[in-house]
């Protein structure tokens, strides 16, 4: 770490970021006060704090700001530079029901420092693995970790990379998974630009225990900083002879480069991302042979997303047992979350496997939004189920989450309240499958486009009984015969929401309402004149004119007219517009 002060900044409101713009007036105030030549200001990656406007951390006391405006920018240098004080009234302190192994050094640290990541243990589990350790052991200690595949399949890591190093094929390969596309997704992302290293180290260590000698990133285009950091942090590794020939003296060569990915779905699917690289169009191969036998140019090959690969050196470092010891009988060691939608605290948190739904909304979260009422939660992403309220000691695993009709996906989880809509919810996911189906097997090409047209009139007021049991007899036509997990989970949304709200899809179906109304096809907005102050303000809001009259006679919506946008709805204080 370095003498001077050293500060992150993060505009911690994820849909507007002006991290840039802070940095900047940041610096102006930091020349204006002479400290300029006293700190360093950096960019920071995800901190895993949300909603809390801009974040500033003093690293060289590990204290971090949130909140932060233009006037508390001189207090905090002023405080930490000239008089060595906490500003604690800005002061944040961290939910201690997390537990960060993967998220360690994401904000700890300079990610484009390699000195920072050395001073945290870096690269002791890649120097301990190939000058210490055999291939084999090293694929041991992970069978004792019990790390799965923290992608989505939950696959066992030692097996796969048991497969591969087991093999005749001498040519193998080590790609990292980094092509994030679930919906409100973002902890590769993170991973990436907060700690490259961790990740480059964990594909060292793969390619040791697999006999490799090459790898590839495959990362989407989409996340420019995670690339600029992941190639500073390559040429840094090269530099200092952690990558390349004769690694840290020892016979292990080691290779790795970058491809670029455009963004598709499907090319999370082990398969098409080979296919990919391989400079072809994404789609899925048939299975088997599997890539651990015939992957990458017909070579075996092992892809781990970046989450698994960051949590290698950590197990290689401290042993399988430690990592072992946390979590639940089969499903071992922390997961990184995304929590997003209705809820009052989202962001990023890394939890041990065993942690129920509920303790990470109500507790580490803080509950629904709004104080409203807790509907569901969704994780998976557009493969996932969707938990009801009752359900919620669920714990998160990947056995748990089975069990209630869910999986445990990448990581997203997306809170959802009594003002959404259980048929409009899968109906979103599906579009979002369909649109991403890269349509070579007609299970998942077909399936899911008749799945979404059968919503879609169900939604819009037309559906009958026989349409729900069409949807079951299509999702596991989709489950049995899709060629890949897209297709397989596909009908995940649809399935568990049909389990759980079976009286929602009833009312869609028989009564043409739609309780959240969501589906504004079902929807009706009418004024009730005797609670109606005609205050004119629905007429001024109504964008296209639905809504006449006068004071004296009152004003009434024309249904004709009407394109259902409820902002009427939205503006009446009084509550006279009533939705049907």
């Amino acid at each position: 770490m370095s003498k001077q002060t050293i500060f992150l900044l993060r505009d911690s409101n994820s849909q507007k970021d002006n991290t840039r713009d802070f940095q900047i007036l940041f610096s102006k105030i930091a020349r204006d006060l002479n400290v300029e030549d006293k700190i360093q200001i950096i960019r920071a990656a995800d901190l895993g704090i949300y909603d809390k406007g801009y974040i500033v951390k003093d690293l060289t006391n590990n204290i971090i700001y949130t909140n932060v405006s233009e006037e508390d920018i001189s207090t905090i240098l002023t405080s930490t530079i000239n008089e060595n004080k906490v500003v604690e009234n800005l002061r944040y302190t961290p939910d201690k029901c997390q537990l960060r192994i993967v998220l360690k050094n994401c904000g700890l640290i300079d990610p484009e420092s390699i000195e920072e990541y050395l001073g945290q243990e870096g690269y002791c589990g890649m120097a301990k693995a190939i000058c210490d350790m055999t291939p084999e052991e090293v694929i041991t200690e992970m069978k004792k970790s019990g790390l799965r595949g923290r992608g989505g399949a939950g696959f066992p890591t030692w097996l796969k990379w048991s497969f591969a190093r087991n093999s005749l094929d001498e040519e193998r390969y080590v790609i990292c998974n980094a092509d994030e596309g679930d919906p409100g997704a973002y902890m590769d992302r993170s991973i990436l630009e907060g700690d490259p290293h961790a990740v480059i180290e964990g594909m060292i260590i793969a390619g040791y225990a697999i006999g490799a000698k090459r790898g590839f990133f495959y990362i989407r285009a989409e996340y420019p900083l995670a690339i600029k950091r992941i190639e500073t942090a390559l040429q840094q590794a090269y530099d200092n002879g952690l990558l390349g020939e004769n690694i840290l003296g020892t016979n292990f060569c080691f290779d790795l480069e970058i491809r670029l990915g455009a963004g598709a779905f499907v090319c999370g699917e082990e398969t098409a991302l080979i296919e990919s690289v391989e400079g072809k169009r994404g789609t899925p191969r048939s299975k088997p042979p599997f890539p651990a036998d015939k992957g990458l140019w017909n070579h075996p090959t092992i892809i781990n997303n970046v989450e698994t690969l960051a949590t290698v050196p950590v197990i290689i470092n401290r042993g399988g047992d430690w990592f072992g010891s946390i979590g639940t009988e089969k499903s071992k060691g922390t997961k990184v979350f995304a929590i997003t939608g209705k809820v009052k605290n989202s962001g990023l948190v890394e939890v041990p496997m065993g942690i129920t739904i509920g303790d990470v909304v109500f507790g580490i979260a803080g509950g629904v939004l709004g104080g409203r009422n807790l509907m569901a939660v969704q994780t998976g992403g557009p493969s996932g189920g969707v938990i009801p309220l009752d359900k919620m000691d669920t714990k998160v695993s990947y056995e748990h989450l089975a069990e209630v009709g869910s999986i445990m996906g990448s990581g997203g989880m997306i809170v959802m309240d009594e003002d959404d809509c259980m048929v409009d919810i899968p109906r979103f996911y599906l579009r979002f499958c369909v649109e991403e189906s890269c349509g070579k097997c007609a299970p998942c090409r077909i399936g899911g486009y008749q799945m979404l047209k059968i919503l879609d009139r169900i939604a819009e007021g037309k559906g009958e009984e026989k349409d729900l049991e069409q949807l079951k007899r299509i999702a596991y036509g989709m489950q049995k015969a899709s060629l890949c997990a897209l297709g397989q989970t596909a009908p995940n949304p649809v399935m568990s929401t049909m389990k759980y709200f079976s009286d929602e899809y009833r009312q869609h179906v028989i009564d043409k309402k739609c309780r959240a109304g969501k589906c504004t096809k079902m929807v009706q907005y009418i004024i009730d004149q005797a609670v109606c102050k005609k205050c004119k303000m629905c007429v001024i809001n109504c964008a296209v004119g639905a809504i006449s009259g006068s004071r004296e006679s009152g004003y009434k919506v024309d249904q004709a007219k009407c394109i259902k946008c409820g902002a009427c709805f939205e503006v009446c204080k009084f509550k006279a517009i009533i939705r049907k």
